[in-house]
């Protein structure tokens, strides 16, 4: 977490310190002033910076959350913007005016306490609050681009309570810092910091549709680089260079970075040093400050309170405002004879809509572009007299609701317009027809597999009978991995596939159970020393259960819905079993199998790659990165011939494989959605 909260630690920091310098000149020129009763106006105005600060926060994350996805990306490209030019002026103010930042606040504060309570709140609230704003702002910024929000808030609060800690002990004269060189210091790193802000936000600009070249990349490192290794996520965290950049990503990155840490360092190097090492605080013997005139007296909390309050309450009715409400107000009613009923032209965003089951059959109900079938959103097994929220983002088009009782026919609601600029996301369905040819293509391909395998375990049979041990154990390699490749997942095979490859856990005499068969069996006689005698029963019964497989296999029920789900599930398999050595009797190649895993899932996605084209253009390359780098660290553990045991992986080798399968499965996640045969009208 440390790599995301180190930019937001940093900017806390210096904006804390900035803040609490100018409440500590405040206080410490009110107090040796003799006019310790003004006090609570400079906190009035400090608590006042917070609240909206805060509230500013807020608002940004709330009403982001209602923009659909292209408009968040142009939002957050934007504000990104508009932060990095907030932290470059401060970086610029903050080496200007370190020197004579005390001197400035005094005169503030002898002017504002000759013009009345309000003016002296005022003054610590504008001291304050600009830097609170830039805060949020720039937090807001590195959590989006974080996408967590767990790490920048961990850093911001600990650089704020650090400030804090700092500022007092300035305060108390116990510590002597030379506050040009931090600022200077601090401003060179947050300008490198900002240089990655601004990349971020051009490609969110370019996500977003506002900027071109959003498929132009300067870089793409994404099949050789591993994105879990902790240089990678340092770099993304802390300085937003990521495997893949734009050209323009790379030209602002680099523009920016020349272009400001020249002028930073010309600056730098004309500023004359300065012999203190701290801002002069106001000292014993200060003539007392000009006493305002009488005001009228009002109750002391009222101040406080409204000023806090204020903001709150706005902020509130901003993000009340630009939360997603129910259609119309209503609930929609989801059956034959009701589909739709209280459905009205809803706004453009992010909106969740009540659906209410008001017939006797459980049903799923899908919200549609009734022209093309594309679903915006969907709630299965939705069961008689119950509500449930289906929230989906609108933009301009056609939207129309499909309901679809368990026992019945499909009826498609009367349709509405919403007005407005189309970009809503939506899912164009898929139907038998579509995956047919993708289902034959890939049992075309698992007949040609299985009739490979009844060779091998024929030959493995040879081996064994023949007493060529030696010769078995790669033998039955060779063969293992050709099944393992033909995405043996969840059933695929039947009652074949525990004859083929079960394993002995739930067997009361576990590996010497009578039932025990099939490819773990014989990889554990083969690699416990049992003697050719007793393996020849298990691989005669081997060889059989593979040409039974190669027989039935083209007339076992292959739903073509099923096809979709076994891209991510072999790989689920491999993630329980191969890669925690659950399935090891012995041979140590566990990582062999994963390989062959990988393999059959790279056929799937072959035969499913038109249909994903068309309906996820970004995912395919995403996912092609994840196998690219998946399949590197698997070859390492390929050392001449022999497969690294997993149980022999070392920690950091271990960690990167695992955590490159599992980004592969959630990159993969979608595949059974994108493709989920739905039922039209």
């Amino acid at each position: 977490m440390w790599d995301d909260a180190f930019p937001s630690f940093l900017i806390g920091l210096r904006e804390g310190l900035e803040a609490g310098l100018i409440v500590s000149v405040l206080v410490a020129t009110l107090v040796r002033a003799d006019a310790k009763s003004r006090l609570p106006q400079v906190w009035t105005g400090v608590l006042a910076a917070i609240a909206l600060s805060m509230s500013f926060g807020a608002v940004l994350t709330f009403t982001a959350a209602s923009l659909s996805t292209a408009v968040q990306e142009a939002f957050g490209g934007a504000l990104s913007i508009v932060a990095v030019a907030f932290v470059t002026a401060m970086v610029f103010w903050m080496r200007r005016s370190a020197r004579s930042l005390a001197g400035e606040i005094k005169e503030k504060v002898t002017e504002a306490l000759t013009m009345g309570a309000g003016v002296l709140v005022l003054t610590s609230f504008l001291a304050v609050g600009r830097e609170g704003l830039e805060t949020a702002l720039f937090l807001w910024t590195t959590a989006r681009a974080a996408d967590e929000s767990a790490g920048p808030l961990t850093g911001a609060g600990t650089g704020l309570v650090l400030a804090a800690v700092l500022c007092w002990g300035l305060y108390r004269r116990v510590l002597s810092i030379n506050l040009t060189r931090f600022f200077t210091a601090t401003g060179a790193v947050l300008i490198v910091i900002a240089a990655g802000v601004l990349g971020y936000g051009l490609r969110d600009l370019q996500e977003g549709g506002i900027l071109p070249g959003g498929t132009a990349y300067a870089v793409d490192l994404s099949g050789s680089v591993d994105a879990g290794s902790w240089y990678s996520t340092l770099l993304q965290g802390v300085l937003n260079l990521t495997p893949t950049m734009t050209w323009l990503q790379v030209a602002g990155y680099a523009g920016y970075l020349a272009v400001v840490m020249m002028l930073f360092v010309r600056g730098v190097r004309g500023v004359a040093p300065v012999p203190s090492a701290t801002p002069p605080l106001p000292v014993q013997g200060t003539p007392p400050l000009p006493t305002p005139a009488p005001t009228r007296h009002r109750p002391a909390w009222l101040i406080p309170v409204a000023v806090v309050t204020v903001p709150v309450v706005l902020a509130g009715l901003v993000v009340a405002m630009a939360r997603p409400k129910p259609a119309g107000g209503e609930t929609v009613a989801v059956s034959a004879k009701d589909c739709g009923r209280g459905f009205t032209a809803p706004e453009p965003g992010r909106q969740t809509f009540q659906m209410r089951n008001t017939g006797d059959q459980t049903s799923e109900v899908y919200l549609i572009d009734p022209a093309t079938n594309a679903v915006y959103g969907e709630i299965e097994g939705l069961a008689p007299g119950t509500t449930r929220d289906l929230v989906a983002t609108v933009a301009g088009g056609t939207y129309a609701w499909r309901c679809v009782p368990a026992d019945g026919k499909a009826v498609t609601s009367k349709a509405v317009r919403v007005g407005g600029t189309a970009g809503a996301g939506a899912v164009v369905p898929v139907s038998e027809q579509d995956l047919a040819g993708p289902l034959r293509a890939y049992k075309a391909y698992v007949n040609r597999g299985l009739a490979t395998l009844v060779t091998e375990t024929r030959k493995l049979g040879d081996d064994i009978r023949a007493g060529h041990l030696d010769t078995a154990r790669g033998d039955w390699l060779t063969a293992h991995r050709t099944y393992a490749s033909l995405g043996a997942a969840y059933g695929t095979f039947e009652d074949f596939d525990q004859k083929i490859n079960g394993g002995p856990d739930g067997l009361p005499g576990g590996v010497h159970d009578k039932d025990f068969t099939g490819f773990q069996r014989i990889e554990y006689g083969l690699w416990h020393g049992q003697p050719a005698g007793e393996l020849t029963g298990p691989v005669h019964r081997l060889a059989e259960d593979a040409a039974g497989l190669h027989k039935a296999f083209p007339h076992q029920d292959f739903d073509a819905s099923d096809l979709p789900l076994r891209a991510h599930e072999i790989l689920e398999n491999t993630l329980q079993f191969e890669l925690t050595g659950d399935t090891d009797q012995g041979s140590g190649t566990g990582l062999a199998t994963a390989d062959a895993n990988l393999a059959g899932t790279r056929e799937l996605l072959t035969v499913l790659r038109p249909l994903l084209t068309t309906r996820a253009p970004r995912l395919l390359p995403t996912v092609d990165a994840d196998i690219a780098r998946l399949q590197a660290l698997l070859d390492a553990e390929l050392r001449d011939g022999r497969w690294t045991p997993v149980g022999r992986l070392g920690p950091t080798e271990k960690a990167r494989i695992d955590g490159a399968t599992g980004q592969l499965l959630e990159d993969l996640s979608p595949v059974p959605d994108l493709l989920e045969i739905r039922k039209s009208a």
